[in-house]
């Protein structure tokens, strides 16, 4: 409710208004107000509060502006999950966290690449412990089958990061699933190995799911209407709508969490603008937009820059869970590590929830109601 719905109106144009007197000993003792007037006066104290505890929350969840691999604690005996984790951030976020001693899933489509990214990372600490797992997040049924190897081969994960996506293709593409493809590798697929690693999430001590969203999702909308772009194809639009229902997914992750109680930390991050293959894989370099991109290629982060969010969401012991963290610079696209603009259509809980439950249609996949 806006402040100024509280303002007193004039004496005048108060019928039965309260003498001086009387104002006098109310302001003594709000008791004496009548029952109006008290609960006034309470409506502007929990606004107060309100606007209190929400400063208070987002400077407690506000990391270090230069924090850093170097800040990352020791990571020792505890076990990640990476998707995309052959190129990129991904690749990074990995080695990161095998050179701070984690056990490392790297899972991703192409086992060629994989076996690659593992010698990269040992090449530099022969000691890492690195795997790779094989998965087309586009495609369900990989999905589930990655899942149920994990679920054989783990005793538990103490960090999934979503990671993998895809930007922006000239032309629509369907999944296996029937689903558009950015929609499906991007967010549904993410969506549905999360539900089937939740048991092995639960498994730990203080499980986090970090997701990557982007600073496109600013421009996005879900379009219930056409979710798959199949009335109309924008591939910049697509993305854009993948990438916000990864960030509302990330937030309703953490309010059903806390509403069940898994014990599970989900956060958001996003790598602001990073030199990586997305723009080549995507609209291509000769693009108008890969054009565009290469001629700012210089005021962009590397992927080790775009990767300190999320090793920071994911490792760091104040990283808030329902936060969304990324780079601060203009725009986003750059700059210190802070908290992230949440768009308005992110904190929309009614079309979050709606969302939550399209796609568990959409994939035939639900998440647990229980607690631990």
């Amino acid at each position: 409710m806006p402040i100024q719905s509280f303002a007193t109106p004039s004496r005048a144009h108060r019928p039965g208004a309260l003498s001086s007197a009387h104002q006098r000993l109310v302001t003594r003792d709000p008791r004496n107000a009548p029952a109006a007037w008290r609960q006034r006066i309470a409506a502007l104290c929990l606004v107060a509060v309100a606007a209190f505890a929400s400063t208070t929350a987002r400077a407690q969840a506000a990391p270090k502006p230069d924090w850093s691999t170097a800040d990352m604690p020791s990571q020792a005996g505890r076990i990640f999950v990476v998707t995309g984790g052959t190129s990129g951030m991904g690749f990074e976020d990995a080695k990161a966290l095998a050179g701070a001693g984690a056990r490392v899933v790297i899972v991703a489509r192409n086992a060629e690449r994989g076996a690659e990214s593992i010698a990269k990372i040992r090449a530099e600490d022969p000691d890492a412990e690195v795997q790779f797992e094989s998965v087309d997040l586009g495609d369900l049924a990989t999905v589930r089958a990655l899942a149920a190897r994990l679920r054989e081969s783990l005793p538990r994960i103490d960090g999934l990061i979503n990671n993998a996506a895809i930007m922006a293709p000239p032309e629509r593409g369907t999944s296996p699933d029937g689903l558009e493809s950015q929609f499906a590798i991007n967010y549904a697929g993410h969506f549905v190995l999360t539900a089937e690693l939740l048991p092995l999430l639960r498994r730990s001590e203080a499980p986090r799911v970090v997701t990557l969203s982007s600073i496109a999702a600013l421009r996005g909308r879900i379009d219930f209407d056409d979710l798959q772009s199949e009335r109309s194809y924008e591939p910049m639009v697509a993305y854009a709508q993948s990438k916000l229902a990864c960030l509302m997914f990330a937030r309703e992750l953490q309010r059903r969490s806390e509403a069940a109680g898994w014990g599970l930390q989900s956060l958001a991050a996003h790598p602001g603008v990073a030199v990586t293959e997305l723009v080549a894989r995507g609209p291509g370099l000769d693009s108008e937009q890969g054009q565009q991109w290469a001629a700012r290629r210089e005021h962009f982060q590397t992927a080790a820059q775009g990767a300190i969010p999320t090793l920071f969401a994911v490792t760091a012991p104040e990283a808030v869970g329902g936060a969304y963290y990324g780079p601060t610079g203009p725009q986003e696209v750059n700059g210190p590590l802070g908290l992230a603009t949440v768009p308005p259509a992110a904190q929309d809980a009614d079309v979050a929830a709606r969302l939550w439950s399209v796609t568990e249609q959409l994939t035939g996949t639900r998440f647990p109601t229980g607690a631990r």
